[in-house]
């Protein structure tokens, strides 16, 4: 009996020194996989503040505010500076002003309505996000989309080339690429397509009863634009406007401008010289005839207020 109990004893000390080297095995395992285990993913997000607001000089950037923001807008644009003394640089000359109101009904899509002194044109735009350029580089880019649709709304006379209503209207659209290089650089780049349903025209030498129109109605162009941070709250602006699209007569002459860009959390102030002085895109990219290899500058600057509700 006693030789059986020792031999049970002994069978036990066994089976619990194999549970034991099993559960000392299992907790090992255990501990290594949760010491060489993948830590959680970084999450991406969206890169913000790629420009200071909708406004770049005479261009729009990729920026679409958030949900629920109103804004209002003044442009304005003094005459050219080429005169000197004579009417202040321009200051003293005949001016376009423009008052735009804007607002973000769903997240990544504004709309807006405009009203330009020059003309008596109202506009209606549209601004879209497409892509947003993200922090881990996956969308190493921001695309939007901007378009516009404008109507001179002056009475008709025999002084304007205006027969039916749809002469009236002009389109701008725009493609914008952009992208945050550093915490202080941001660079653009649009490509853009304007469409006048009426362009103006002359009598053929060789035949009087022939009209000839000045410009295509359809016309391209590209845009390069730049911002770069001195400081918190300012930026110095570069803009670039080059005109594809040849015509007939009046050929519209690139844009180059320079300006100060100085912004708050609800105000944006934007001070600049540039060759265009209409304050909507089509007019700037049809007809602009100012040359800056003349000296034809154009002393401009944009306010913003902002309000989220």
């Amino acid at each position: 009996m006693k030789k059986r109990n020792i031999q049970q004893l002994l069978i036990r000390i066994r089976l619990f020194i194999i549970l034991a080297t099993c559960a000392a095995i299992t907790t090992t395992s255990l501990m290594a996989q949760d010491s060489t285990s993948t830590p959680a993913a970084k999450k991406v997000s969206v890169v913000k503040n790629t420009f200071g607001g909708n406004n770049l000089i005479d261009n729009q950037t990729v920026m679409v505010p958030i949900k629920g923001t109103f804004e209002f807008d003044i442009n304005h644009r003094f005459g050219t500076t080429d005169k000197g003394f004579k009417d202040l640089f321009g200051l003293f000359s005949t001016a376009n002003t423009r008052l735009g109101f804007y607002y973000v009904p769903v997240k990544d899509v504004q709309v807006g309505f405009g009203a330009n002194n020059y003309n008596m044109i109202v506009d209606f735009n549209l601004k879209f996000a497409i892509l947003k350029q993200n922090t881990d580089n996956s969308m190493p880019v921001s695309v939007t989309y901007y378009g516009n649709a404008a109507m001179d709304t002056r009475a008709k006379n025999s002084a304007l080339p205006i027969v039916n209503t749809s002469d009236r209207f002009s389109y701008f659209n725009q493609i914008m690429v952009a992208r945050k290089v550093t915490e202080a650089l941001s660079v653009q780049a649009s490509f853009n397509y304007t469409h006048f349903n009426n362009v103006d025209g002359y009598y053929d030498k060789t035949d009087p009863t022939l009209i000839l129109p000045t410009l295509n109605n359809d016309h391209l162009s590209y845009s390069l634009s730049a911002r770069y941070k001195i400081a918190p709250k300012t930026a110095i602006m570069f803009n670039y406007d080059q005109p594809l699209t040849q015509h007939p007569l009046n050929n519209p002459r690139p844009n180059l401008s320079l300006g100060l860009d100085m912004n708050s959390s609800g105000h944006g102030f934007q001070v600049f010289f540039g060759n265009y002085g209409y304050t909507l895109p089509q007019y700037n990219h049809m007809f602009n005839q100012n040359d800056y290899t003349a000296g034809q500058y154009v002393i401009g600057f944009n306010i913003t207020r902002l309000w989220n509700f």
